[in-house]
C-alpha cells in the first residue's frame, strides 16, 4: 500500500508543478465549468439578456418598426393626387390652401371647375373671383387668386382670346356664344370646339352673339337668325 500512495503523492505533485510552469509562460488555462444554476436563476439570466434588445427596439422610428402603417398614411395620393383618378380621394384633411395641387375638376355639362376645399364642391370656372363666395370657406375669392387678373389665376381657368388683349373664363370656351368678340372661343384652332350639338343649328349666324351655330329654339319663330334663313325654311325647334 505504501508504494501505491508515494505515487499517487508523486504524481500530483508533477501536474501542480507543470500547471505553474504554463502559467508561468503565458499559456491560456482553461476556465472552470460554471456550477449548475437553478431553474430561476436561469431564466433571470436570459431575461437580463432580453430585454436591452427590447428596449432599443421601442426607440426605432414608426416606420422601421411598422412599415405597413407608413403604407396607409396617404403619401401616395398627396404625391401623386390623379393615380386613384379622383383629386378627392386623399387620407389629409388640410386645405388646399396649405397643399400644392390642382383644384382642376369637371362641373356641370363636364365645363372646367374649380374644386373647393371640402373636396366635394365643384363650381363652374367663371364662378371664381366673381365677388361671391361660391365655395363655403370662400377660397373661390382669396386674394392669391383674384388679386391680380388673369395672371393670379391657374392657367386652366383661363382661355386666352385670338387678341392678346382679351381673356375668358375656360369654362365659356365651346359654349356656341361669341365670348371672345371674334369667335376665337368657338370657332379658332386654339378652341379646338366639336361641330354643333343636337341642341343647335349649324349655319352663318345674323346675329353678332352667335358664331356658327344658333340654338334649335330660335328656329320658325319669324325672326331671321341665318343668312340664307334656313332657320326659318328648314330648321326645325
Amino acid at each position: 500500500m505504501k508504494p501505491k500512495w508515494t505515487h499517487s503523492r508523486n504524481e500530483t505533485q508533477t501536474k501542480t508543478t507543470t500547471s505553474t510552469q504554463s502559467w508561468s509562460l503565458g499559456l491560456a488555462q482553461p476556465s472552470p465549468s460554471p456550477p449548475a444554476r437553478p431553474l430561476l436563476s436561469y431564466l433571470c439570466w436570459v431575461c437580463s439578456l432580453v430585454t436591452p434588445l427590447t428596449s432599443r427596439y421601442r426607440k426605432l422610428p414608426v416606420i422601421l418598426q411598422a412599415p405597413e402603417r407608413a403604407v396607409g398614411l396617404g403619401s401616395m395620393n398627396r404625391t401623386h393626387p390623379q393615380r386613384n383618378g379622383d383629386v378627392a380621394a386623399w387620407c389629409s384633411t388640410k386645405p388646399f390652401s396649405e397643399e400644392k395641387v390642382t383644384r382642376f375638376c369637371a362641373a356641370s355639362n363636364n365645363r372646367t371647375g374649380f374644386l373647393c376645399d371640402d373636396r366635394a364642391a365643384c363650381i363652374p370656372a367663371s364662378q371664381v373671383c366673381d365677388r361671391a363666395s361660391n365655395c363655403r370657406n370662400g377660397e373661390d375669392e382669396q386674394e392669391m387668386l383674384c388679386g391680380d387678373l388673369p395672371h393670379s389665376l391657374p392657367g386652366y381657368l383661363v382661355f386666352h382670346c385670338s387678341n392678346p388683349k382679351y381673356w375668358i373664363y375656360a369654362d365659356k370656351r365651346c359654349n356656341g356664344m361669341n365670348d371672345c368678340g371674334d369667335c376665337s372661343d368657338e370657332m379658332g384652332s386654339s378652341a379646338a370646339c366639336p361641330l354643333c350639338g343636337s341642341d343647335w343649328w349649324s349655319c352663318s349666324p345674323v346675329l353678332y352673339e352667335y358664331c356658327s351655330c344658333i340654338p334649335r329654339r330660335l328656329c320658325r319663330d319669324g325672326i331671321q337668325h341665318c343668312l340664307d334663313w334656313s332657320d326659318e325654311y328648314i330648321c326645325t325647334p
